[in-house]
C-alpha cells in the first residue's frame, strides 16, 4: 500500500487521544521533508491556558509516547513516514504569535509585540477580547480588542519585574476596567 506521507491533520487526529491524557494539546505541527529523513516537529502546550506548559520531564515523557504511537499506527498501515523521520516534541516558544483566545490566557500579564505595531501588557484575556495596558512616554491607557483585531501577536521578552502599578492591573473582572476605558476614550475625544 503506498500511502503519502502524513499531513500535520492526520498526525493530530492520531495524537489527541494519547495528548488527552497528558492534559496537553497539538499547538502546530511541522513536517519537514528532508531527503531520506523527514522531520516532524511538534509544539505541545497545557490544555488549560492557566496552568504552566510541560516541563522538559514531561516533554521527555510525551515524546516516547508519541513515538511509540507513530511507530504502531505505521505498522498497521494507518501511517507512512516512508524511510523514517527525526520527532522534535516542544512547546511553543516565544516567537509562537497568539492567535486564539487561550494564547492570550495564558499570557496575561506580559508584554506582547501586537501585528498594528507597538506592544501592550496583557492584563484580561475573556470571552469578550483581550484588555490590554499601552504605554507611550506620556501616558498609560486601556484599551480592549477583540482577539481577531490583535491575532498574530508575539510575546516578548521581559527581564524586569512587572511595575507595581501595573501588577495590581492584572487578571481584574472585566467590569473594573470601565471606569479605565472611559478615561481614555475621553481622552481621545
Amino acid at each position: 500500500m503506498d500511502m503519502a506521507f502524513p499531513t500535520p491533520e492526520q498526525l493530530t487526529d492520531t495524537l489527541n487521544p494519547l495528548l488527552t491524557q497528558f492534559g496537553v494539546i497539538v499547538e502546530n505541527i511541522k513536517v519537514t521533508k528532508a531527503g531520506a529523513k523527514s522531520a516532524v516537529r511538534i509544539a505541545v502546550d497545557a490544555e488549560d491556558p492557566t496552568t504552566d506548559s510541560p516541563d522538559l520531564d514531561a516533554i521527555e515523557e510525551i515524546s516516547k509516547e508519541i513515538s511509540r504511537v507513530f511507530d504502531e499506527a505505521e505498522e498497521a498501515e494507518q501511517l507512512n513516514f516512508g524511510s523514517g523521520y527525526t520527532l522534535e516534541v516542544s512547546t511553543p516558544g516565544l516567537e509562537f504569535p497568539l492567535t486564539l483566545p487561550r494564547h492570550w490566557k495564558k499570557n496575561e500579564g506580559r508584554i506582547v509585540t501586537l501585528p498594528q505595531a507597538g506592544s501592550a501588557r496583557v492584563l484580561l484575556a475573556d470571552e469578550g477580547g483581550v484588555v490590554l495596558l499601552k504605554k507611550n512616554k506620556k501616558k498609560t491607557t486601556v484599551i480592549t480588542r477583540e482577539f481577531g483585531d490583535v491575532e498574530g501577536a508575539v510575546v516578548e521578552v521581559e527581564f524586569n519585574k512587572v511595575p507595581e502599578g501595573e501588577a495590581k492591573l492584572i487578571g481584574l473582572d472585566r467590569h473594573a476596567y470601565e471606569p479605565l476605558l472611559l478615561a481614555a476614550d475621553e481622552e481621545n475625544k
